[in-house]
């Protein structure tokens, strides 16, 4: 990471329509310092607005680092620190999805400073997609010149099997359930 880089947090919110109105919770029961990453990609953009709005107060309020998803006019707009799969190029940094080798190699040239792994394991959000598996996850996660964030199936139990199999391979994870479990 360069020096001009704050230390990206380890733990992640990935929001998404799925979530409904337990957004809320879930950013409630995320710990100081951790990360949302703001998708919604399906909603109008005049709603995606509004609601990114919402969430960067929230983020503010409780310092969260945010990240907003594809459009870096809203993540300019909205004052995240990061834009996830950018649009465009632009002045903030990027964080990208790896789900296979074409995918690392892009995040390396693109020059992110997070990337996303997954699916690590089988996850609800995406029932269809078959899960990397550890040693595959792994394998992406070592390909990339940057901090790599295990996505799918994450919860801090698996995160800690998975650091203590494979010290150092990820910085962190992210998740959706992991986060509304009671």
């Amino acid at each position: 990471m360069e020096a001009n880089q704050p230390p990206w947090p380890t733990r992640w919110l990935m929001t998404d329509e799925r979530i409904g109105e337990r957004l809320w919770e879930a950013i409630d029961r995320l710990p100081p310092g951790a990360g949302i990453v703001f998708r919604h990609y399906s909603l109008a953009e005049g709603e995606r607005r509004q609601l990114g709005r919402q969430v960067a107060e929230q983020a503010r309020q409780r310092e969260l680092v945010l990240a907003i998803a594809g459009c870096r006019h809203l993540a300019d707009e909205l004052g995240a620190a990061i834009v996830h799969r950018p649009d465009r190029p632009g002045k903030l940094p990027c964080s990208m999805a790896v789900h296979d080798a074409r995918q690392a190699q892009a995040a390396r040239e693109e020059g992110a400073v997070l990337a996303f792994v997954a699916p690590v394991f089988a996850t609800r959000s995406h029932p269809a997609t078959s899960a990397l598996g550890p040693d595959q996850a792994v394998m992406l996660a070592r390909k990339i010149q940057c901090p790599a964030i295990a996505l799918g199936g994450m919860d801090e139990e698996r995160f800690r099997a998975l650091d203590a199999g494979y010290p150092g391979a990820f910085h962190g994870f992210a998740g959706i359930d992991c986060w509304l479990r009671t």
